[in-house]
């Protein structure tokens, strides 16, 4: 069976990691897999797909609806036979169909998260409708992200599944382990809470730091660990400096495979004011980590507040530093939390969750069955 992976592209981000790891953790002798990116140029997760042998095409969206797109799917569709085509996102999707019109194949479309406020407009409401007639098939990330899609994207609730993202657990290699913390010594007894994010509007870091230096200032020994790298980098120096915080926190910058970082952090932070499914967040269960988390998108649905970590009320402050003091003073709580997020994350989101889900429909729509 032959599957075409539409998307944007194939640069960093979590939509493409994601299919990176539906792609690899496939059952190659059911099926064939292949990329095609409205976007161009390509990036690292492409490089590695092309590594695996895998058919990767980028088209080079021009700006605006680019309707020469619509025979360039179409023309794909027809030379490579393709049977089902997966559109990741909801502008691949539009197009996804449009090409679709008049070939064989069925379409999958798969939302993979939302914009913070969100919202929708009356094109979508006439549009989405039609669309969805052609449709074989709809699925969210969480039920968070299916709401979204009944309420703003008019899409019925009984069409879409949620099929949860997974990954594959991660494995540090202890000396690369060694080597961070000889960078980065903490002294005895301190807490090290750590993020990895795009340092963007949407992922918080700005609350995050103010609920830290409540933390410090209510004398944990504490330190932050920032991973990433963004537009928002200035402007989150410049926070760290007025907080009073330049000792406190650590600022590594973007990390390709920061999976040594996550493995130095105690308490894994996602202060996000919207979110699908974050992968470090998933990377961060499958190594043991207890975690906060805001009430934001899918997060409450991975993270099980006083379970697995605690979730706290979406960008309060306040609630984000007291649950940070908690679990810094409760080295029994982090254990058991720790304990069940790897737990979870192996029941839930570990990669073959994903992958079976999706061969199961994509089966189902290759025997002819509508999902």
């Amino acid at each position: 069976m032959n599957i075409l992976h539409l998307t944007f592209d194939m640069r960093i981000g979590g939509t493409e990691q994601v299919i990176k790891n539906l792609i690899l953790g496939a059952d190659r002798a059911r099926f064939t897999m292949s990329v095609l990116c409205i976007e161009s140029p390509l990036g690292p997760f492409a490089d590695d797909l092309i590594a695996k042998g895998v058919h990767i095409e980028a088209l080079g969206r021009k700006p605006g609806f680019d309707i020469s797109l619509i025979s360039k799917i179409r023309q794909h569709i027809k030379t490579h036979k393709i049977d089902i085509i997966h559109c990741h996102q909801y502008t691949p999707y539009v197009y996804g169909v449009l090409g679709a019109l008049a070939t064989s194949a069925k379409i999958v479309f798969t939302e993979h998260g939302r914009f913070y406020p969100d919202s929708t407009t009356w094109k979508r409401k006439i549009i989405n409708p039609i669309l969805h007639r052609f449709t074989h098939a709809t699925t969210a990330i969480s039920a968070a992200t299916r709401d979204a899609l009944i309420e703003y994207e008019y899409i019925p609730g009984k069409d879409i599944d949620i099929v949860y993202n997974g990954i594959m657990g991660v494995e540090p290699e202890r000396a690369r382990i060694e080597e961070l913390q000889q960078q980065f010594p903490l002294a005895q007894g301190c807490i090290l809470f750590g993020t990895i994010a795009r340092l963007d509007p949407i992922k918080n870091h700005s609350m995050m730091l103010r609920a830290f230096k409540r933390v410090i200032d209510a004398g944990v020994n504490a330190k932050l660990m920032i991973v990433g790298d963004g537009d928002e980098r200035e402007n989150t120096e410049a926070l760290i400096s007025s907080l009073g915080l330049s000792q406190s926190v650590i600022m590594t910058g973007y990390e390709p495979k920061p999976h040594g970082h996550l493995a130095l952090m105690d308490i894994y932070l996602l202060p996000s004011l919207s979110e699908g499914t974050s992968m470090t967040l998933l990377e961060a269960m499958s190594l043991s980590k207890p975690c906060i988390v805001t009430r934001a998108g899918g997060n409450p649905e991975i993270v099980l507040h006083d379970v697995t970590g605690l979730v706290t009320p979406n960008d309060d402050e306040q609630a984000y530093a007291d649950a940070m003091i908690t679990l810094a003073q409760n080295k029994q709580q982090q254990d058991t939390f720790g304990k069940a997020s790897k737990l979870r994350f192996e029941n839930t989101f570990d990669i073959k969750n994903m992958t079976q889900a999706y061969g199961a429909l994509y089966l189902r729509l290759f025997s002819g069955g509508q999902a």
